[in-house]
């Protein structure tokens, strides 16, 4: 029994990019593992019977979401920033000196970039380093307030960051 790929596409895109986009949550990631999943099950025509096309299809997309997500995990930057480990000290290395100096120029850039009360809460604990209880005495809030916006303004940050990141 011949399968026509283009008749496979019509009929199960829309079923393969939801399995896709609910696995990943990421809707384009989503298209791209359905277009690998409709691309690799056209490398594959020759070795399949034609028998239970959907199952097969769902179960290539399934592979491919699997091995998207054991790619993206060994790809995550760790979420905990405590846990990050501290880079060795390379004092009197003026490259090192000068990337640093960049670093912290473009985290206050993007502490800035914030909305208030979040770009004055961001500032001072990320880049100037103040502990939440100093924060809160300079700002006169409540700790738990500046608490909640500093958790806030680091998911913010790590969003303006991922936006940022090379494809």
């Amino acid at each position: 029994m011949e399968v026509n790929i283009t008749a496979l596409i019509d009929q199960y895109q829309n079923l393969i990019f939801s399995i896709c986009y609910r696995t990943t949550g990421d809707y384009f990631a989503a298209e791209d593992l359905t277009q690998e999943t409709f691309l690799s099950a056209y490398r594959s025509l020759d070795s399949f019977d034609g028998r239970y096309e959907k199952a097969w299809l769902c179960r290539i997309a399934a592979n491919k979401c699997t091995d998207y997500l054991k790619s993206a995990q060994r790809r995550a930057e760790p979420t905990d920033w405590d846990a990050m480990p501290e880079l060795p000290g390379r004092d009197g290395q003026p490259e090192q000196e000068a990337y640093e100096t960049m670093v912290r120029e473009t985290l206050l850039k993007r502490c800035r970039q914030l909305k208030a009360p979040y770009s004055e809460v961001a500032e001072l604990y990320f880049h100037e380093e103040a502990s939440p209880e100093e924060i809160a005495d300079h700002l006169h809030r409540k700790l738990k307030t500046v608490q909640t916006q500093i958790y806030r303004a680091r998911s913010m940050l790590k969003e303006i960051y991922r936006k940022e990141e090379p494809k």
